[in-house]
């Protein structure tokens, strides 16, 4: 990954916690959730600022990568190993990441894609299929 997205993350990242989850700019008023994950290869913890969805009491994010052709690396990482952390707001939680079945992905995808069409863009910029990924709470 490039020292630039990961210069610009980190920047997001610092925001994102002295702001308890609020960011200016292209995110203001999106939903944005900080993913922790670990390195498939590395072992080290990642994190990743990225887009969610809550919907119908489940959370959501996408492997967009703003539609390029490669999956993002917290995707890899977290199908290598699923048990992550995840930050909303001042909260943070351990769950277990899901990639969901293609029927229940055009579903969600669809909502994801009202609510920000954006999402839809960047399907169309690819010929993978974007990858949505459940996040659930452990008890």
């Amino acid at each position: 990954m490039s020292t630039n997205i990961d210069d610009h993350d980190s920047e997001i990242i610092r925001e994102f916690r002295a702001n308890q989850g609020q960011l200016k700019g292209n995110f203001e008023g999106a939903p944005v959730l900080l993913l922790h994950t670990r390195g498939a290869r590395s072992g080290l913890e990642r994190v990743r600022p990225v887009m969610y969805l809550d919907l119908d009491g489940r959370r959501f994010v996408f492997a967009s990568r703003a539609g390029d052709d490669r999956h993002p690396d917290w995707y890899h990482n977290l199908v290598a190993d699923p048990h992550v952390e995840i930050e909303v707001g001042a909260e943070r939680y351990a769950a277990t990441a899901a990639p969901l079945p293609a029927l229940e992905r055009d579903r969600i995808f669809a909502e994801q894609v009202r609510r920000f069409p954006g999402f839809g863009e960047y399907q169309e910029k690819t010929s993978r299929t974007i990858p949505v990924v459940e996040l659930t709470p452990n008890s």
